[in-house]
Parts: C-alpha cells; sequence; structure tokens
C-alpha cells in the first residue's frame, strides 16, 4: 500500500498528561506508511461534557472539533477508544434531527478510526519482533464495546512480542471518567478487582488503548506498591517500556 494522507486527533489527556503516547502513534504511523497531519488547535472533544448531561455545552465543542477536522477530507486517527467512540457514535447522536448538522456529524464518523483499527484494517501494518516484558492486555469499555474492537490490538501486541498475550477479564476498571469521581467507592471497588486480576496474571506490564484507563490502573498498582507498569499501546510497539519508572 502506498503512502496515505491522515490526520491525528491527539486527544486532550494525551497532550496534557500523556505526549510520548502521541510521539509514539506518529513515528507507528509513519512507520505504516502513513502521513500524518496535525490540526492545530485541538481540544476536548467533549465526551466530558456529553456524559455528564451537559449536552448543550457538548454541542458547542463537538462543532468546535467538526470544524476543525474538516479542513482536510482524510482519515482520523486518534489513540483512544473513547474518545474515537465520542466522535463516531456521539457526535451523530448530539446532532440527530438537524438534517445538515447530522450529515456533517455522519461524514466525519465515518472516516474517525482508533489507532489499531486503522494499523491493523487500513495500513495493513505489522510490526517487527521485538523482546519485551510478559504482558497482559486490558480492554478499555469504549473501545471494546462502543467501537467492537478487540482483536486488532491483541494481534499487534502478539505479533510485536512473538508470543501469546493474555487479556484481563473484559470489565471496567472502574474509571469512567466522571464516574470514578461521582461513584468513588463503586470505582474503588472495581479497581482493587482489576488490581488482583493484574497481579494474578504475573504481567510486568498492563497495556490498554486509554489513557485514562491507564492512569486509573497506574495509580491503584504505585499505591499498592506493585512493580507492575502501565503503557499505552502505542508505547509498547515501540518499545518503549524501558524507559517507564
Amino acid at each position: 500500500m502506498g503512502t496515505v494522507d491522515a490526520d491525528l486527533f491527539v486527544t486532550c489527556l494525551v497532550d496534557s498528561l500523556f505526549p510520548d503516547v502521541a510521539e509514539c502513534s506518529v513515528r507507528l504511523l509513519r512507520r505504516g506508511g502513513v502521513r500524518v497531519g496535525f490540526p492545530r488547535g485541538q481540544t476536548c472533544c467533549g465526551q466530558p461534557l456529553f456524559n455528564t448531561g451537559f449536552r448543550d455545552l457538548a454541542r458547542q465543542q463537538a462543532l468546535r472539533t467538526m470544524a476543525l477536522l474538516e479542513s482536510r477530507e482524510v482519515p482520523v486517527i486518534v489513540p483512544s477508544g473513547s474518545c474515537a467512540a465520542m466522535i463516531r457514535h456521539g457526535y451523530p447522536e448530539l446532532f440527530a434531527g438537524e438534517a445538515k448538522l447530522s450529515a456533517r456529524a455522519r461524514r466525519l464518523s465515518e472516516r474517525v478510526f482508533e489507532l489499531s483499527e486503522f494499523l491493523v484494517e487500513v495500513v495493513h501494518w505489522t510490526p517487527s519482533p521485538q523482546p519485551g516484558p510478559a504482558v497482559v492486555y486490558h480492554a478499555s469499555c469504549h473501545l471494546q464495546r462502543g467501537l467492537g474492537i478487540d482483536a486488532a490490538p491483541r494481534r499487534l501486541l502478539e505479533t510485536a512480542l512473538g508470543a501469546p498475550v493474555a487479556a484481563l477479564e473484559p470489565e471496567c476498571c472502574g474509571f469512567g471518567g466522571a464516574f470514578a469521581a461521582d461513584h468513588a467507592e463503586i470505582s474503588a471497588a472495581m479497581l482493587e478487582r482489576r488490581l488482583h486480576q493484574i497481579e494474578m496474571s504475573g504481567a510486568g506490564l498492563v497495556v490498554a488503548n486509554d489513557v485514562g484507563c491507564l492512569m486509573h490502573l497506574e495509580g491503584g498498582l504505585r499505591r499498592s506498591g506493585a512493580a507492575v507498569r502501565c503503557a499505552h499501546l502505542a508505547q509498547a510497539l515501540e518499545g518503549e517500556w524501558n524507559g517507564l519508572q
């Protein structure tokens, strides 16, 4: 496959707290033959507003993001199942019943891809095998249930590591954005269950496609004194685990 043009929607959490994930994503895409653009002025996709019931504000944020991503008719790559699901499914829902805005939201949604989905299903990129730690994979809720993406990230990990990758039970880590704040006790109980599953896996590294989940899991692991660390799929595929502290 020849060179493909695509834009990266980096997400606000990645931009603010995990810039290395964005850098790894760009390097992966370039190795997959993608010429990566970056529309300036990106902020939040609007999901926190959408999920907490502030639909009018979510619409404003969605309109801003839509205008930003409409500058080029190219695929939009998102290193987050959560934010990709918001643009693909949340935007059409926000503008349902409004012909022009609904059409715009639908057109954008059709060219939005989560990172692993794009690498496997669109550019058919295969990573080179590289040594790494024992890995366990956490499938985030929006990625697996919202987008129906399950095989792509595990296929990339197993090819990169040259070995089968264990996966945690398909359940929530307890983060859920505002859920962790609004229902702190339930969130903490869900996290404890997940941490026990990680411990029982014997893995040294937890890999996921959403930094919200990883931030939640990493916090719990560090508070418990565990040596296990977390990495985004892009970091793992780039062999960045050696630099995780």
